[in-house]
C-alpha cells in the first residue's frame, strides 16, 4: 500500500478536529481532546494546526460554537442560558460577551433582529405586494457565469452545511489552494417544504479558475450559466431563510419567470473570517427556464 503523503496525513487529522467540533459544540472541546482526536501531541498539534489554517484551535471552536448558537437563537425558544450551555459556555455572562464580540450585538438582540427566520432555510411564503423590500432584498434579472467548483456534498439540515464548509477551507488552507479560490458555493438541491430535514441535499464548493487541477478527495461540480433572478442581501447568514422566502414568494412571482429545472445556489461575495457579519454579501442566484 502506498504510504500517505505528509501534508496529507496532516491535514486528514486537522480536518478530523473540524468536523468533530462542528459535530459536538457541547463536548469537551479542551486542547488536550482535540489532541487526542488527531492524534497529536499537544507541543505539535497546536502549532501545526494556526500554521495550517490560519486560526488558533481555541479560535475555531468559538467561531464554531457561536455559529451553531447564532442559528439556536434564530430557529428556537430556548432561554439564551440554555443555549449558552449547549454551545459550551459554563457562564452566560461569558458567552453573552462572546458573542457581542463576534455578532456584534448581544444574543438578546440578535434573536429579536432574525425573529423572521425561525426556521434555517425554509422558503417562506409571502404574499406578493404584502411589502416593499425591494430596498432591503435588491432583486436583478442577470446572465450569470459558468462555475467550476471544488466541492464536498453534505447531507442534512441545510443550516448545518457550514461544517462541510470549514471542512472544506481546512483542505484549501492546509494544501495552500487558496490563492486559486474566487469565492464559497452553497447549492441547495431539495426543497425543505417537501423533503425530510435529515435527508435534504446540498453542495459546499469553492469556486475555482478551468486550469484548477481537482484534487481526488473533492468532486467537481459544473454549474450551467445563462440568465438567472438574482437577489443580493448584506448581513448575517441567519438572514438567508428570510431573504429566501422573500426571493420565492415575492421577487420570482413579480418577474413574470419560470425558475429553470436546475437548483439555487448562494454565491457569497465575501469572507466571514476577515468580514463583520453586517458586511457580508450574499448572492442568491436563481435559474431562469
Amino acid at each position: 500500500m502506498t504510504a500517505q503523503p505528509p501534508a496529507t496525513s496532516y491535514e486528514s487529522r486537522l480536518r478530523r478536529v473540524i468536523r468533530h467540533i462542528a459535530d459536538h459544540p457541547d463536548g469537551d472541546l479542551s486542547l488536550d481532546a482535540l489532541c487526542e482526536v488527531a492524534g497529536m501531541s499537544r507541543f505539535h498539534f497546536a502549532r501545526v494546526f494556526h500554521a495550517m489554517t490560519g486560526e488558533t484551535a481555541a479560535q475555531a471552536v468559538r467561531r464554531l460554537r457561536l455559529h451553531r448558537a447564532a442559528f439556536d437563537l434564530t430557529r428556537g425558544t430556548d432561554p439564551v442560558d440554555r443555549i449558552a450551555a449547549r454551545s459550551g459556555y459554563d457562564n452566560a455572562d461569558s458567552f453573552v460577551r462572546a458573542f457581542k464580540a463576534l455578532y456584534g450585538m448581544t444574543p438578546t438582540a440578535f434573536r429579536q433582529a432574525g425573529r423572521s427566520t425561525a426556521d434555517a432555510m425554509t422558503f417562506t411564503t409571502v404574499t406578493p405586494g404584502e411589502t416593499d423590500m425591494t430596498d432591503t432584498y435588491p432583486t436583478e434579472l442577470r446572465a450569470c457565469p459558468a462555475l467550476r467548483l471544488a466541492a464536498l456534498e453534505h447531507r442534512g439540515p441545510y443550516h448545518e452545511i457550514g461544517r462541510s464548509f470549514s471542512d472544506l477551507a481546512t483542505l484549501f488552507a492546509t494544501r495552500g489552494l487558496f490563492p486559486q479560490a474566487r469565492a464559497l458555493v452553497g447549492i441547495y438541491h431539495d426543497s425543505p417544504e417537501d423533503t425530510p430535514q435529515a435527508e435534504l441535499r446540498s453542495t459546499a464548493g469553492m469556486d475555482v479558475a478551468e486550469g484548477f487541477e481537482m484534487p481526488e478527495d473533492l468532486t467537481r461540480v459544473d454549474v450551467p450559466g445563462g440568465e438567472h433572478l438574482v437577489l443580493t442581501m448584506r448581513g448575517p447568514y441567519t438572514g438567508l431563510p428570510a431573504a429566501w422566502g422573500y426571493l420565492y414568494g415575492t421577487a420570482l412571482p413579480a418577474s413574470g419567470r419560470l425558475p429553470a429545472d436546475r437548483p439555487p445556489y448562494e454565491y457569497y461575495l465575501n469572507n466571514p473570517m476577515d468580514t463583520a457579519p453586517e458586511d457580508l454579501l450574499t448572492e442568491i442566484r436563481v435559474p431562469l427556464a
